[in-house]
């Protein structure tokens, strides 16, 4: 490889590597020709707008995982009370069936007798 200006950056050049199978690239910095401080600086800002960036994302994620804890604590608590409703409902509805049961069963002796005696009756 031939030094050859890396870019449109001054200073930076590329020079050839020890082994020439490899793909790396190794850059040799020339200080004179470089504007490195102000580069350093720019830099250090981003460096500082990525860290401010990451505190943010990992405060909104402790705060969506809090929010979601709770949304399962909630649902969870809900599915206990739905179950302990429906407890309550299928041993009502269980009570109230067989007294349902009880009334259509006197309901159908009452008939019979009536029928009965009409028949008996209506015989003399």
């Amino acid at each position: 490889m031939a030094n050859r200006s890396y870019g449109s950056r001054e200073g930076l050049t590329v020079r050839p590597s020890a082994s020439s199978s490899s793909n790396e690239i190794s850059l040799q910095i020339d200080p004179i020709n470089a504007d490195l401080d102000d580069h350093i600086l720019g830099l250090r800002g981003q460096v500082h707008k990525l860290r401010g960036v990451a505190q943010e994302i990992q405060s909104e994620a402790k705060y969506q995982n809090d929010f979601i804890s709770q949304l399962q604590m909630t649902l969870t608590k809900a599915q206990a009370g739905v179950k302990n409703n429906m407890r309550r409902m299928n041993k009502s509805i269980i009570q109230n069936g067989s007294n349902h049961l009880v009334h259509v069963v006197l309901f159908a002796l009452g008939c019979f007798f009536l029928v009965y005696l009409v028949s008996k009756y209506s015989r003399r």
